[in-house]
């Protein structure tokens, strides 16, 4: 893998604010929300289920962004594109991304939608259904996209949530251009099996045409090529040339890339208080393995420990220092 220059992984996604609450099943059913799931919502229904929810915790979230995080948790180089509002939430998505140790050097915007925000409940099983505002975040578009931090980063890693709109994916395939003329790598996050349904033939294609990592549930894996079953889902990315990490909770994860294949087993936590962000971190301690040209069996290991220390407390990014984690573990 080339070094064009002194970042690890920069990401693209939406940023945003994340407000997490504890609810029951009950709660859920009452706000007509389906247990597990992310909706996109407006403006209306985000300040009506903020006045429904309990007292909460607000911090910077967004995928991509707490991907980024937990690489420099890792003691990796990690910077940020993504579009925030200069309102309140946006001062606090800037501040705390950046006191992580992640470049965020992206203007704020002045007119138009606030900055994005994610309500979560979390049941007691740890389950987070998640509801989000995008606001801000949408207008992302080709001219966000800088060209300099693209290419000083060794793996560009792209967002499937930001997907949605237009000017997002021409975003994503200046990106993707940039990276291939520095000579760099591109990986791309599913990020939610709805997010597939709709995007299916365009994530089709960039995976053919310049993704080299990609990540996904084994729901998400399963809706891409429209199959019952991940062994199905398996037999459709053996031989492609491109490395596939493949989460499946509690099962751990499997790392593929043409013939070679490895089984990961998940790091055992006391209990499970919170997933969310487990699969961001799972990225990261991968991203972060590749980016230093660890094996495939090392960066799967990073990313399963980097995701347990997530799902043992609320909210998405670490608590504990990850560098230290792995250095415990054999793994630095």
């Amino acid at each position: 893998m080339s070094n064009a220059g002194g970042l690890d992984v920069v990401g693209l996604g939406n940023a945003i604010v994340d407000v997490l609450a504890q609810a029951g099943d009950d709660q859920l059913k009452v706000l007509r929300l389906v247990k597990g799931s992310m909706a996109l919502i407006d403006a209306d229904r985000a300040d009506s289920l903020y006045g429904e929810m309990g007292a909460g915790i607000e911090a910077s979230g967004g995928s991509a962004a707490n991907t980024m995080v937990g690489i420099a948790s890792l003691s990796g180089r990690a910077a940020f594109i993504g579009k925030v509002k200069n309102d309140q939430l946006g001062r606090i998505f800037r501040h705390d991304i950046k006191a992580a140790g992640v470049e965020f050097e992206t203007p704020a915007v002045a007119k138009g939608p606030g900055t994005a925000r994610c309500l979560i409940l979390v049941t007691p099983d740890g389950q987070r259904t998640m509801n989000t505002y995008l606001g801000a975040s949408v207008d992302f578009d080709e001219d966000d996209v800088h060209a300099a931090t693209i290419a000083q980063a060794r793996i560009t890693y792209l967002e499937g949530y930001l997907f949605d709109k237009p000017a997002a994916k021409a975003a994503f395939r200046k990106a993707v251009a940039l990276a291939r003329d520095a000579g760099n790598s591109v990986a791309l996050s599913l990020s939610d099996s709805f997010c597939v349904d709709r995007h299916r033939e365009d994530f089709l294609d960039l995976i053919a045409g310049g993704v080299d990592i990609l990540f996904a549930n084994e729901a998400e894996i399963t809706a891409l090529f429209e199959v019952k079953t991940f062994d199905d889902a398996l037999q459709h990315m053996r031989g492609r040339p491109l490395l596939a990490a493949l989460t499946r909770s509690e099962k751990g994860s499997v790392l593929l890339r043409g013939e070679e294949i490895h089984v990961i087993d998940p790091v055992k936590v006391p209990r499970v208080v919170d997933t969310t962000g487990a699969g961001d971190l799972y990225a990261a301690g991968v991203l972060f393995g590749l980016a230093r040209d660890r094996d495939l069996l090392s960066a799967g290991r990073l990313g399963s420990l980097a995701a347990a220390e997530t799902i043992g407390h609320m909210g998405a990014r670490p608590q504990t220092s990850l560098a230290r984690l792995a250095k415990e573990a054999g793994l630095a």
